[in-house]
């Protein structure tokens, strides 16, 4: 049985928890948060031990790997303490919003040949999984386009936006990881974006729409579709089409059923509503490829460079965007 510590007990630190109390082969041993009563109503009910200090939860001898769902600004500082503690270590993305923390990051803990894997929990969706699979299976010929939407039910608060690193760092970047996953290498990004929805969003400095065109080493194309809201739901589409034919997934429902009558018909209930219903199954699988790579030392997948070459991606958006040119991505 491996034991997980988890830094972070807030919204994604819950789901994290969560997965790893079901899952066969892992317990949760510590919930490690700043805020105390967080920390401890979460180990409560998930299991393991609460604590404010991440020193105490890493000299614990027991603890096999660490899940790092804490926020964004505390990252580095975690993956390269649990790093240096010898620890595997499954973060969260994006891994920093400054590239050059990044780096350093990694300069400093690359030499350890650290197991690290990034929190990019789409590709383990079922259904992209599977898009992915039989894409390298050749079932559709070389691909020619990629088409993703992403939107989501309601923006986020005004606080959360401020925070973010804007739409293309904290958003987009499941789509720039998720392009990479079915096209392999990006090389040019063109970004498009507007202020539609929310003012403060625009006073943050962000937009809340956006589309994005990519440029495949293969020469595929692909769009990326966002939005901060959409009143049918949590909006989670993809396409990819080929020589030979195309493959898709479309938006889930919580059952098959529709509806017929006088005034409409094909009627069915809302979308699965955000990413905790939507991609449940996602970070289950997520978690347990964290755990099948513990117990046999497989690479960590997806790796601190996925993560890296996601915030490239994102930064040449946010670039693109700022000059309205297209921005050539470095091998």
């Amino acid at each position: 049985m491996l034991r997980i510590a988890l830094f972070g007990a807030g919204r994604i630190g819950a789901v994290h928890a969560e997965s790893i109390a079901a899952h066969p082969r892992a317990e949760l041993a510590w919930v490690c948060d700043p805020a105390e009563p967080a920390a401890e109503a979460l180990a409560a009910r998930c299991g393991g031990r609460a604590s404010t200090d991440p020193g105490t939860v890493l000299a614990d001898p027991a603890i096999d790997g660490v899940v790092i769902g804490s926020p964004t600004p505390t990252h580095v500082d975690l993956l390269t303490a649990a790093a240096r503690a010898g620890r595997a270590v499954l973060c969260e993305k994006p891994i920093d919003l400054d590239l050059g923390r990044v780096d350093a990051c990694w300069a400093e803990i690359g030499p350890r040949s650290p197991a690290v894997m990034v929190g990019f929990n789409r590709r383990f969706d079922p259904s992209f999984r599977e898009i992915h699979d039989r894409v390298r299976a050749g079932d559709i010929g070389p691909v020619e386009q990629l088409a993703i939407t992403s939107r989501d039910p309601a923006p986020p608060p005004a606080g959360y936006v401020a925070s973010s690193g804007g739409l293309f760092r904290d958003m987009t970047i499941h789509d720039f990881d998720l392009a990479r996953f079915l096209l392999g290498e990006i090389t040019e990004v063109q970004a498009a974006g507007a202020n539609l929805i929310e003012p403060y969003i625009e006073t943050a400095g962000d937009v809340d729409s956006a589309i994005v065109v990519l440029r495949a080493a293969s020469g595929a194309l692909a769009q990326i579709t966002n939005s901060r809201r959409c009143r049918f739901g949590y909006d989670q589409r993809v396409e990819v089409f080929g020589a030979d034919g195309m493959l898709s997934a479309a938006n889930q429902l919580p059952t098959s059923v529709r509806y017929a009558g006088a005034e409409r018909s094909e009627a069915a209930a809302p979308y699965l509503n955000f990413f905790r219903d939507r991609y449940e199954p996602a970070y289950r699988a997520e978690l347990d490829q964290f755990v099948v790579s513990m117990e046999t030392g497989a690479p960590m997948s997806p790796s601190f460079a996925d993560g890296r070459a996601a915030l490239v991606l994102a930064n040449a958006a946010v670039e693109s965007l700022e000059t309205g040119r297209v921005v050539r991505v470095a091998s």
